[in-house]
């Protein structure tokens, strides 16, 4: 499961290519996946996720170690 999303948890989808003649087949919808490293303060030391652009957004709003908390109890290892 590499192209997911730590936080949100978002996958690639499916859907359909449409051609200029509407013929449709089938394509993949990828989630925009950033590799951002966050020092976290608390516990002095750099962590390494993997985060839709959504989910960086969501971490700039609510601070990285709710964040990080909500995974944990989840049962993720960060």
């Amino acid at each position: 499961m590499a192209r997911v999303c730590q936080v949100t948890g978002r996958k690639p989808v499916k859907g359909h290519k449409v051609s200029f003649s509407n013929k449709k087949s089938l394509r993949r919808f990828m989630p925009n996946l950033q590799t951002k490293r966050f020092f976290l303060a608390e516990e002095d030391r750099w962590v390494t996720l993997k985060l839709t652009t959504d989910a960086i957004r969501t971490i700039n709003k609510n601070g990285l170690l709710s964040v990080v908390k909500e995974l944990r109890a989840q049962g993720q290892k960060i």
